[in-house]
């Protein structure tokens, strides 16, 4: 350095602020005091992040329009921030702070809408047809043949608790990626027999997924990726992403089924796939406990 001149003072960045449409699964986390987090995950279309918390995983997915709307996500306009897994972030008081942007909810979605009053032959009737369309998509899921998959739908399908519980146990965590394919599949299960078992009006449906849920969100940290136990805890209260969801308005006669299922379909390398298999078997379980009997 020159005798007589200053030292040159790096000035920190500014946040760049901005704003996003956020899941009501947030609400709580996003309004409690400030809390650390970390990247799990970065991609173009998201970012997901991990809140440090005593109870169940706490993800959040920091998303732009084109990807797809999970249910503990905040949508937003502007780009992802550049970040890299590992680095910190905060969440709360409002906001969630990650690389050099600031993010505020400026409305709120719901990722669990009721479906309303459902005629079961309306049901009986969409179920060969998600069938028929699952057979003829190229898109197979990616546990398919697997006994623990025959044993869940069979489970459902009776209301039985010992097969159902046993093979939910047994798919828990099942299959490589962020999501595993078991995981997708219990989920596609769960909120299929909440929604449209509420839709319809078939208690047992709505007992089994309270049962099941129990069973899949029990240790679901330990067992499996943390972003997907943070999505099996949202399907055990009934929350999914939007083309879940559209997929249940088109079996309920609200929207059209087979384009809502084609887009479904196209998610990932086989998590649409799988999603959609756990909607069948949820859908097939819901016609049959209309008039069926439990077994514990």
């Amino acid at each position: 350095m020159t005798v007589g001149t200053r030292p040159r003072v790096q000035r920190a960045r500014p946040r760049t602020e901005a704003t996003g449409a956020a899941s009501t699964a947030l609400r709580r986390l996003l309004e409690s005091p400030r809390r650390p987090a970390r990247v799990l995950a970065a991609f173009p279309a998201g970012v997901y992040l991990e809140v440090r918390t005593e109870l169940e995983p706490q993800v959040i997915a920091v998303v732009t329009g084109t990807a797809t709307r999970l249910p503990n996500a905040m949508v937003v306009t502007g780009p992802m921030p550049r970040v890299a897994v590992g680095d910190e972030a905060c969440v709360g008081d409002g906001s969630i702070e990650v690389g050099r942007l600031s993010l505020r909810a400026h409305r709120w979605w719901d990722p669990a809408p009721p479906l309303g009053p459902v005629d079961p032959a309306r049901l009986a009737a969409a179920l060969p047809q998600l069938a028929g369309l699952c057979e003829r998509s190229a898109r197979r899921p990616g546990l398919e043949g697997n006994g623990a998959a025959g044993l869940l739908a069979e489970g459902c399908a009776r209301a039985s608790l010992l097969h159902g519980v046993t093979a939910a146990e047994q798919l828990v965590g099942l299959g490589p990626g962020l999501t595993p394919s078991g995981d997708d599949m219990l989920a596609g299960v769960l909120v299929a027999l909440r929604h449209l078992g509420t839709a319809a009006g078939a208690g047992r449906a709505v007992w089994l997924a309270d049962w099941l849920a129990a069973a899949v969100t029990f240790d679901a940290r330990g067992r499996t990726t943390p972003i997907s136990a943070a999505l099996l805890h949202c399907a055990a209260r009934g929350q999914a992403s939007g083309e879940v969801l559209a997929v249940l308005r088109g079996l309920a006669g609200r929207q059209a089924l087979e384009p809502a299922l084609q887009r479904l379909l196209q998610l990932g390398h086989t998590s649409g796939a799988d999603l959609a298999w756990g909607l069948r078997i949820g859908l097939a379980a819901v016609v049959n406990l209309g008039v069926g009997t439990y077994e514990h």
